[in-house]
C-alpha cells in the first residue's frame, strides 16, 4: 500500500477474494435475467450481473455464466444455451428484484425457476425460452457464439446474443415513446449483498439461503393471491427453509395481543398489511407466523 492507495497482484490473490474485489469495485452492473430451455424444452430462470449491450448493427447482448468457483461446475443456462442457442434477456425492476433473487438460488436441473419465484411465462414470439411477464423489458435472443475464457473455477464463459425481437412495456415508456429510466426502475448489482436502484440509490437484498429456499408456489395459495402482498414481499416469503411449526404459531399468538386483536377481526387485508409490515422490517420469520395463524 503506497499514499493511501491499496495495490494488488491478481496472482497474489485466491479466485474467491479476487471476485469480491472485482465485483465491489467494477459496480453496478445491469443485471441479465436469463430465460432457457433444455433441450427436451423445460424452462430455467437466472440472473447474471456479467452483462451489458455490445452492439447495435447487429444488436448484441453478452452476458457470462462464470464457472463456480468452489468445484468448477458450470451453470444450467451455458448448458441450454450451448444446445439450443436461444435465451430470452430479461431486465429487471425494483418491483421484482425480491423473486429474482430467489430465482439465483441453485435449484437442482429441471426444476422450474419461473414457479419457484412466482413470475408468470409468456411464450416468445421467435425463440422456445419463456418470457418474464413482470419484466419492463424483454429481449428474444438467438445465441451466436460462446467464448470460454478459462478452464479453472470463476472463469467466465461469453454469450453473444443477438437480439431479433424486443418487447417493452407500455407504462415505462416516455412521451416520445423510449424507455423512461424512472419509470423502469431497473435495479443493479454491486458488491456482497448490495444493489442500486435506478430511481432511488443503494439498497440491499440478502442472498438466497445456501439451503433451498420453499419457493413462491409453495406459500399458501390464501397467501400467495393476497391483495395487498407485493411481488417482492413473496419473494421473501419464499426464501425460507420451512415454515413455522403450529407450536411456534401457536406461542406468537399467545404472547401478541396485537396479533390476536387482527385475526380475530377476520380482516385478511389488514392482516397482511401487517404481515407486510414486519416483512419490510426484515422479520420475514414473525411475518409467516401471523399469515399461517390467519389461516386457522
Amino acid at each position: 500500500m503506497t499514499s493511501g492507495t491499496l495495490s494488488l497482484l491478481p496472482e497474489d490473490l485466491e479466485t474467491r477474494e479476487l471476485h469480491a474485489f472485482l465485483l465491489g469495485a467494477v459496480a453496478p452492473r445491469p443485471i441479465a435475467f436469463a430465460s432457457t430451455v433444455d433441450a427436451g424444452g423445460t424452462p430455467n430462470l437466472a440472473p447474471f450481473s456479467y452483462f451489458n449491450v455490445f452492439g447495435t448493427n447487429p444488436p448484441v447482448l453478452i452476458f457470462s455464466p462464470a464457472r463456480r468457483v468452489r468445484d468448477n461446475t458450470v451453470k444450467h443456462t451455458l448448458l441450454n444455451a450451448e444446445k439450443t442457442r436461444e435465451v430470452v434477456v430479461n431486465m429487471v425492476s425494483y418491483e421484482m428484484v425480491q423473486q429474482m433473487s430467489l430465482a439465483s438460488t441453485e435449484y437442482p436441473e429441471g426444476v422450474n425457476e419461473f414457479e419457484k419465484a412466482g413470475f408468470g411465462m409468456v411464450p416468445s414470439d421467435l425463440v422456445k425460452p419463456y418470457r418474464v411477464a413482470e419484466a419492463p423489458a424483454q429481449f428474444e435472443c438467438r445465441v451466436t457464439r460462446i467464448m470460454p475464457l478459462g478452464e479453472g473455477g470463476g472463469s467466465g464463459n461469453l454469450i453473444f446474443c443477438e437480439v431479433v425481437k424486443i418487447h417493452l412495456k407500455k407504462n415505462i415508456l416516455s412521451p416520445p415513446g423510449l424507455p423512461d429510466p424512472k419509470k423502469m426502475d431497473l435495479v443493479a448489482r454491486l458488491g456482497g449483498n448490495w444493489y442500486s436502484r435506478a430511481a432511488a440509490g443503494l439498497f440491499e437484498v440478502p442472498k438466497p439461503l445456501s439451503s433451498l429456499g420453499i419457493g413462491v408456489d409453495a406459500i399458501p395459495e390464501p397467501i400467495r393471491l393476497s391483495k395487498v402482498l407485493t411481488g417482492n414481499d413473496l419473494g421473501r416469503l419464499g426464501n425460507v427453509e420451512k415454515l413455522p411449526d403450529a407450536a411456534e404459531v401457536s406461542a406468537f399468538v399467545s404472547s401478541d395481543v396485537n396479533a390476536r386483536k387482527v385475526i380475530s377481526a377476520r380482516d385478511t387485508e389488514a392482516l397482511h398489511r401487517r404481515a407486510q409490515q414486519y416483512l419490510e422490517g426484515g422479520d420475514v420469520h414473525t411475518a409467516w407466523k401471523l399469515l399461517l395463524a390467519g389461516l386457522e
